[in-house]
């Protein structure tokens, strides 16, 4: 249903020589068709890969995979253990299980947030933003509190969190040019993955060493690292960009030129494969 529904990368569509059928989608969201690619060279996954490294840009590749890292650690630590960190704070089985149930809606709303919110500010400073309330929201999970105000803090974790690791693909999006940016998100989000089976582990080994009563705790140092990594790379791409395009600041808003109301490339150009 969503390969269906969603508009295919404009760049895409021009690259693969229908440019007859995206002229449709660029006149529907007042845009330009990026222009025809010139000789095509076949792709080369490694050196695809080489070049995430090449010049100053391992740095930006290790920054943003670190981040990724510590966004999926949070994703998949926090919602593994939810359920179980909840009853040894003396919530019943019934509350512990609300909390699941509230905190996996919450990723919806806060994926609908998150790109609205990008679009407007930039995906780099709604990512920074995200995982610095992501890191306040997990540490409040560890205080016990009334249960009206825990399930409220959950819904707002489930808001943050399950949002927060998005922004990062949309930031690093952003950066990449059209050829280059599968590769970018993918490998980005393969590295996540690392995290994302070290997060749950990490949780049953606190359980197991009974270090349980330090709750989520343990977790919150990821979102802060990944918000300082996040950081620095935002700021090192605006300082080797300066006065450059939306697209070389890592801005993601809406902008005007000559009175054309012009989309950002990551929400015009980005595969829908890739976003899925």
């Amino acid at each position: 249903m969503l390969a269906r529904a969603m508009p295919e990368s404009l760049s895409f569509l021009v690259a693969k020589g229908r440019s007859a059928e995206a002229r449709a989608p660029a006149g529907r969201y007042d845009v330009e068709l990026p222009p025809a690619p010139g000789v095509k060279v076949r792709a080369d996954r490694w050196n695809a890969l080489a070049g995430l490294f090449r010049g100053g840009e391992w740095l930006h590749t290790l920054l943003y995979w670190l981040a990724s890292f510590g966004g999926l650690l949070l994703v998949y630590g926090v919602a593994t253990w939810l359920p179980t960190r909840m009853r040894g704070e003396g919530y019943q089985l019934g509350s512990a299980l609300t909390f699941v149930v509230l905190f996996n809606p919450g990723g919806i709303v806060g994926m609908l947030i998150a790109g609205r919110a990008s679009d407007r500010f930039g995906a780099p400073r709604i990512s920074v933003l995200w995982f610095a309330l992501t890191a306040v929201g997990v540490f409040l999970l560890s205080v016990h509190m009334p249960l009206g105000v825990t399930l409220l803090v959950v819904f707002l974790t489930g808001v943050f969190l399950n949002s927060a690791q998005t922004t990062i693909y949309a930031t690093v999006s952003v950066r990449a040019t059209p050829d280059s940016r599968a590769t970018v998100v993918g490998w980005t989000s393969g590295m996540g993955r690392f995290g994302a089976v070290f997060g749950p582990w990490l949780g049953g080994r606190l359980l197991a060493g009974g270090h349980g009563d330090r709750g989520f705790t343990a977790f919150a140092p990821a979102g802060v690292s990944s918000m300082v990594v996040i950081g620095i790379a935002a700021l090192r791409t605006r300082q080797a960009s300066p006065g450059g395009t939306p697209q070389e600041l890592l801005t993601a808003h809406w902008s005007r030129n000559d009175g054309v109301r012009r989309a950002h490339p990551a929400r015009i150009c980005l595969p829908r494969q890739v976003v899925t």
